[in-house]
């Protein structure tokens, strides 16, 4: 074999061992963040399980605590459905990312009929509040109304200390774009200074008002949060969290604004945005940025 030919194979040795390192690298680079992502996803299910199982118990709770026939057949039928939806989520993947989405719309959905049956009886207890103030000159039924009424005052105060879940914050329309250094909508990682996130708070009747403190967490592909050291509680573990935002609740629709400034290096990929206010996931979306 002369020098040529064994330089020529030499070379092309040599470029195959490169193109097997590189193939392995990337297999590497790709089942890590795979990874990090079902850990994700995992988190999210073990959320949506434990308002589910909250959701069956305060319906069995509920039909305990009402005399009304017609109600209780309609809370039962509720109660039924979330335990059968539950059942669903303990079996799907945690990769079956599309099945999660689809019961996590469920759930919102579960929440505001859940909300739906607590404002009812609000309702049903301020009738009987009327009707006791209608009758007040007429002994007999006066005390008839006010025994009604006073029963109907305890089981409202104890479903009140049970509507943590119906009184939750909800966060919708969110969307999340970065921007570039003069303020347009950037293409591309590298060209992002600042990220943009926006969302509106729903109206809840249901929820105290009041200074409430949201929390934004911005996750980078790598698994990484953008975070300056500051932390929240969170499911009895502390959280970081890239943006703090105070707000003036009224029960009211509410926008909300937030930024942050990029200083440093950022990779390309998907980014996922959480939002928590009250010690729960609020809102969750996702963008990505190519290089």
């Amino acid at each position: 074999m002369d020098k040529k030919t064994k330089f020529i194979l030499g070379a092309v040795v040599a470029v195959v061992v490169l193109v097997i390192g590189f193939l392995l690298y990337s297999m590497r680079e790709q089942m890590l963040e795979s990874k990090q992502m079902l850990e994700l996803v995992e988190m999210d299910k073990r959320e949506m399980e434990n308002e589910y199982e909250q959701f069956a118990m305060q319906y069995n709770e509920m039909k305990m605590q009402i005399n009304n026939d017609s109600l209780v057949a309609q809370l039962e039928m509720e109660q039924k459905r979330t335990e059968e939806l539950l059942e669903e989520l303990k079996r799907v993947k945690s990769s079956d990312a599309a099945e999660i989405m689809r019961l996590k719309r469920e759930l919102a959905t579960l929440r505001e009929v859940l909300r739906s049956y607590v404002l009812q009886i609000d309702s049903l207890n301020r009738m009987n509040e009327a009707l006791a103030q209608e009758n007040s000159n007429l002994k007999t039924q006066n005390q008839q109304a006010r025994q009604h009424i006073s029963n109907l005052s305890s089981e409202n105060e104890t479903l009140s200390d049970k509507v943590a879940i119906a009184s939750q914050l909800d966060a919708t329309g969110i969307y999340a774009e970065g921007r570039n250094k003069r303020g347009k909508a950037a293409k591309k990682i590298k060209d992002v200074k600042k990220f943009v996130i926006g969302f509106t708070i729903a109206r809840n009747v249901t929820t105290a008002t009041g200074i409430r403190s949201l929390y934004v967490r911005i996750i980078t592909p790598t698994g990484d949060v953008l975070s300056k050291g500051g932390t929240f509680a969170y499911e009895n573990r502390q959280l970081e969290y890239s943006i703090r935002k105070d707000i003036e609740y009224t029960g009211e629709e509410q926008s909300v604004v937030v930024y942050w400034d990029v200083a440093e290096a950022l990779s390309a990929g998907d980014y996922r945005v959480d939002i928590f206010a009250d010690g729960q996931n609020i809102g969750t979306t996702h963008f990505v940025y190519e290089k």
